[in-house]
């Protein structure tokens, strides 16, 4: 099947990497085209994209392989799924550890594990964590780094994914709408050095760091210099 945007992919992560960025993560999740592939509620197709698992999953591995093509090899690949439709019949995690096996042997370095979103009224039972155990079973059965998502809101609950190995990272959203310094806060509760923005030092805890080199001793020179404000 030549599919158009195939190249569409393709081109974009060229462009992202000529902008700067070292990271991209495929969207495969909630309802968009790729998943409206995977999943049988929603692909109705009678040819080479719909029916078996190999089918339904074969525009995702193009897609990768397209972007693959033009991302470097030494970047990191992210590609986030609905680990689950919430329905039967509907796209399962099994599925989910199968196509993140696959993925794994052309380029994707990390599955974003989120849930749900292609069919309205799937019953989702959302609380603190509760996608964290498709991230843990994808990384243990497919051999491949995943992020948890969803309702991951402090500290503590963060650091426990990862020093239990439910999760190689943890993927914050909504709770950045909420406290845009919330990496600062996290490592400050748990007593983590942290690189700061240059331009945040001097509310910076004591002894932290540039996120870039700089000459602190000129910084703050130049600081006093132009507020007339001596380093306390």
């Amino acid at each position: 099947m030549a599919f158009k945007k195939l190249s569409a992919f393709a081109t974009a992560a060229r462009r992202a990497c000529q902008a700067g960025f070292r990271v991209i993560e495929i969207h495969a999740a909630h309802g968009y085209l790729i998943h409206e592939f995977l999943s049988p509620l929603s692909n109705k197709r009678s040819d080479d994209y719909g029916g078996s698992f190999e089918n339904r999953t074969r525009l995702c591995r193009e897609i990768v392989a397209a972007v693959r093509s033009e991302w470097p090899k030494e970047l990191p690949l992210f590609l986030r799924i609905s680990s689950t439709d919430w329905v039967d019949g509907g796209w399962n995690i099994n599925e989910s550890v199968k196509l993140a096996g696959e993925l794994k042997q052309i380029g994707v370095d990390l599955i974003d594990c989120s849930s749900g979103g292609n069919v309205p009224h799937a019953p989702i039972p959302v609380g603190p964590g509760y996608q964290t155990m498709f991230a843990e079973r994808i990384r243990r059965e497919a051999g491949i780094m995943t992020g948890a998502v969803g309702m991951i809101t402090s500290s503590v609950q963060a650091e426990h994914i990862i020093r239990t190995e439910q999760a190689d990272a943890v993927i914050i959203a909504r709770e950045f709408l909420r406290d845009p310094y919330w990496p600062l806060r996290a490592a400050r509760e748990l007593d983590q050095p942290i690189a700061w923005p240059v331009q945040y030092l001097r509310a910076a805890p004591k002894g932290a760091q540039p996120r870039v080199p700089v000459d602190l001793k000129s910084f703050e020179s130049c600081f006093e210099e132009q507020h007339g404000v001596p380093e306390q």
